[in-house]
């Protein structure tokens, strides 16, 4: 369906994340309409004070803000538009152990630090899964395996060897056959498949988002809404973060902004704003899902550069994004980039081609929004004003879970701690910066080219190799 006409009733007004996230503002618990509550303006609410243990968690569990910490604890945290509204609800729910965009960018570029990574990973994730349980958030958390499956004979080399890598590393898989792959879930167009073992977990991001939200709060953190910061400058005793409502003076900020970067000019030039679309479609009937199978519910996507990721929703609708990503002109970002009609039409037209017993199901949803995505594809972290404000961004749409992660280094960094992920290179050295414009977006476009091409024929092209002799490239 096309975004209503703002006249319409409210409840109909925007582009849903999904069937799940009724209200992608988040309603309101005092006078709202879903039980979600609306957070007040920074000029509606005064600071309180709260236990120190609050700034950690804020600060975890805030992905997608900025994250003030005033004396004694004091934890404030601003939101552009409200808590929740972006990334942090609308992505596609695959929260994955890796904190580098998968183990073979991470091994691409972080080979002697990669052990680490992964068990840094593991216990993030797990202790992600732990958080939902202690607060009871109902989010649909559900731990499982993700699946790549291959639609051209060179996919199945790849696969082969991505699967001898994993063997060599410790990394649970199974590599399946044509047969194999299609009792997992059935589609013509799959020619085998590699599965990575435990490796995921699936969640409603909009109940996971305002499940943290609503315990930062419990924990006396205060939430301002419809404040976005416009100013960031500091002095030799604090950090002051404007709006045009007000300010706010801190000892500690963290900006987690990821793709909206726009109150640091310095993480601009890492981490720019990739646009990646999103179908929902309704909720498959009995008959339908004995059609594909899919009894495991597994995390799905294909393995080419430019893929689809796909998973079921608790009433059995298919979530189907990823493929076209599109950048545009100067980190161009706006609700009326959300709205790309031909985007839309392309991913219709591969799920059906994917799933033809599927003919004639609706979409009853789409969406779309901004990656944050850095020269590496992994985050990029940074410090300013002494190292009293620090930023990361650019998770390339795995940022469920490495958020969390990120949020723990800045943390670090602002508590001037010398820790484990501190110590980290990818922490310690930034990504190649993106050209200024118009070279930034002549380069991006080149290698989407290049990397479809290379989608085409299974040969790395000439543009794509000196990338990658710089650690440098893009995918879907």
């Amino acid at each position: 369906p096309q975004r209503p006409d703002p006249a319409e009733d409210e409840e109909q007004r925007e582009v849903r994340p999904a069937p799940e996230q009724r209200e992608r503002d988040g309603g309101a618990e005092a006078g709202g309409r879903h039980g979600r509550p609306r957070r007040p303006r920074l000029d509606a609410l005064p600071l309180r004070s709260v236990a120190a243990r609050a700034a950690r968690l804020a600060g975890v569990l805030a992905p997608d803000m900025i994250v003030v910490v005033g004396a004694f604890g004091t934890v404030v945290v601003l939101e552009a538009d409200v808590c929740g509204s972006g990334a942090s609800s609308r992505n596609g729910g695959f929260c994955d152990v890796s904190l580098t965009h998968g183990f073979l960018n991470g091994l691409a570029h972080w080979p002697d630090e990669i052990g680490i990574l992964e068990r840094l990973g593991r216990e993030n994730l797990s202790e992600l899964i732990d958080t939902v349980d202690r607060y009871a958030i109902d989010a649909d958390v559900r731990r499982t395996d993700e699946i790549g499956f291959a639609t051209d004979e060179h996919q199945l080399a790849s696969n082969e060897e991505t699967a001898s890598i994993f063997e060599a590393h410790g990394i649970p898989h199974t590599l399946l056959d044509q047969e194999q792959a299609r009792s997992r879930l059935d589609s013509p167009t799959y020619l085998g498949a590699l599965t990575q073992t435990g490796r995921i977990a699936l969640v409603d991001p909009a109940r996971l988002a305002w499940g943290l939200r609503r315990a930062v709060e419990r924990m006396g953190g205060v939430i301002y809404d419809h404040t976005r910061v416009t100013q960031i400058d500091a002095d030799q005793l604090r950090v002051r973060v404007g709006s045009e409502h007000g300010a706010i003076h801190a000892q500690r900020v963290i900006v987690a902004t990821n793709a909206w970067a726009e109150p640091l000019r310095q993480m601009r030039r890492y981490v720019v704003p990739v646009y990646d679309h999103v179908l929902m479609t309704e909720p498959l009937s009995d008959d339908q899902m004995a059609e594909i199978g899919w009894t495991g519910r597994e995390g799905a996507s294909d393995v080419g550069n430019q893929f689809h990721y796909y998973r079921l929703s608790a009433d059995n609708r298919i979530l189907w994004g990823g493929y076209d990503a599109n950048y545009y002109w100067r980190n161009g970002m706006g609700a009326d980039l959300e709205q790309r009609t031909e985007s839309f039409e392309l991913l219709a037209r591969h799920f059906f081609e994917t799933f033809p017993q599927l003919e004639g199901l609706g979409f009853s949803h789409k969406w779309a929004g901004p990656i944050g995505t850095t020269s590496k594809f992994a985050a990029a972290f940074g410090t300013r004003h002494g190292e009293r404000l620090a930023w990361v961004g650019g998770y390339t749409g795995l940022g469920v879970g490495a958020s969390r992660f990120g949020a723990r280094v800045a943390l670090d960094l602002v508590d001037g701690l010398a820790t484990e992920r501190t110590m980290l290179q990818m922490v310690q050295r930034k990504p190649i910066p993106f050209p200024p414009e118009p070279a930034r977006s002549i380069a991006i476009r080149a290698t989407k080219r290049a990397l479809a091409k290379e989608d085409e024929t299974g040969e790395r092209t000439p543009w794509v190799r000196l990338l990658d002799r710089f650690g440098v490239g893009f995918d879907s």
